[in-house]
């Protein structure tokens, strides 16, 4: 098998590479990317190519199968430039694919794309994919599954597959989420599990988590198993501020949503740091997923406890760890983050 992979170079990409690497089944990897990375993997063959306006048809032919995972968060205060890398992006990718004769698409959605859900039980992949209003992340992807919906129509004959993972986290992507989530302001270390005193507890935060290699492991199962539609990704347990303060040795902060929100928006407004108030909103209101169906027609199963990856992560981030992509090295912040300042933290493009 061939497998062409879009945002090879990211969190899940380099994860799904290592999976696909020890899998005798595939004979030869693309992987696709904005920038060309000095990561050398097992079977793969990189190239540069944007999914705005590269001829991705002439990239896929040949690949028996498309993994879709490339998406664009930052700049977070230019919508329109997010907006035709995520979603009209994401329909070149699934048009490419039809052209060059894929017969399987497998698509990165996210819990994001469900509409505000309960927190006291889980979800199955039947609950609506409408998104948070207020998340232009959730309102993206809620639209390219819409998306989908008519492509799936149109083309019945290609398997189509949408993985709908909680949180990933990775040791190597400390660096990337940092830049993503946090800013250059953060001071890394203070992150350290050792160091942390409090984890902030607002009222309704409980979210989900998932180790970024079995989220990897989880693609390459969609990738070689015959089947279709949707599947959510979790691990156990469940991240209330409860749990996370348990498992990291320190205690909680009491903090009311109205003002963990105020405190959010306006930091963002100011550009003290770049994600939007939509980004809590949407951890508070996405429902719990249940994963039976990853488990029973994938054979998926996570290794890592969400509190572990979650550790992991923090670790990483206050190390500075990460991986030698353009998305993940640390060296593409520059000398004292100095790249991330001159973007003006969610102004201009990404580092």
């Amino acid at each position: 098998m061939r497998i062409a992979v879009v945002g090879a170079t990211g969190n899940v990409g380099t994860s799904l590479l290592r999976a696909l690497a020890d899998e005798p089944e595939v004979e030869s990897i693309v992987g696709i990317a904005r920038r060309r990375p000095a990561l050398e993997e097992p079977k793969t063959e990189w190239v540069a190519a944007n999914v705005v306006d590269a001829d991705l048809a002439r990239l896929f032919r040949g690949a028996d199968a498309a993994v879709h995972l490339a998406w664009l968060i930052q700049p977070g205060h230019d919508r329109n430039l997010l907006w035709r890398v995520n979603v009209e992006g994401s329909t070149r990718v699934f048009r490419a694919a039809a052209e060059a004769g894929v017969r399987t698409i497998v698509y990165a959605s996210s819990l994001g794309a469900y509409s505000p859900g309960p927190k006291d039980r889980r979800v199955d992949e039947s609950w609506p994919t409408n998104g948070v209003p207020t998340s232009f992340y959730a309102r993206h992807k809620a639209e390219v599954e819409r998306r989908l919906d008519r492509f799936e129509r149109e083309h019945p004959n290609i398997r189509v597959v949408r993985l709908r993972p909680a949180l990933i986290f990775k040791r190597q992507a400390a660096t990337g989420v940092r830049r993503l989530f946090l800013g250059p302001l953060v001071p890394s270390p203070l992150l350290a599990p050792s160091r942390l005193f409090f984890v902030p507890d607002i009222e309704g935060l409980r979210v989900q988590g998932v180790h970024s290699l079995d989220v990897g492991d989880a693609y390459r199962r969609a990738v070689l198993a015959d089947v279709r539609g949707a599947f959510n990704l979790a691990a156990e347990p469940v991240l209330d501020p409860a749990t996370i303060a348990d498992a990291l040795g320190v205690r909680r902060l009491p903090i009311g949503h109205r003002l963990a929100r105020a405190a959010v928006a306006a930091s963002y407004r100011l550009h003290l740091q770049p994600s939007e108030v939509g980004w809590l909103d949407m951890a508070l209101n996405v429902p719990l997923l249940e994963t039976t169906r990853a488990r029973t027609e994938l054979g998926w199963q996570p290794r890592h406890a969400a509190t572990d990856a979650l550790h992991e992560l923090l670790e990483g981030v206050a190390e500075g760890a990460g991986a030698q992509t353009p998305p993940l090295d640390p060296s593409t912040s520059g000398p004292r983050r100095v790249r991330e300042f001159l973007t003006g933290i969610g102004r201009k493009e990404r580092v």
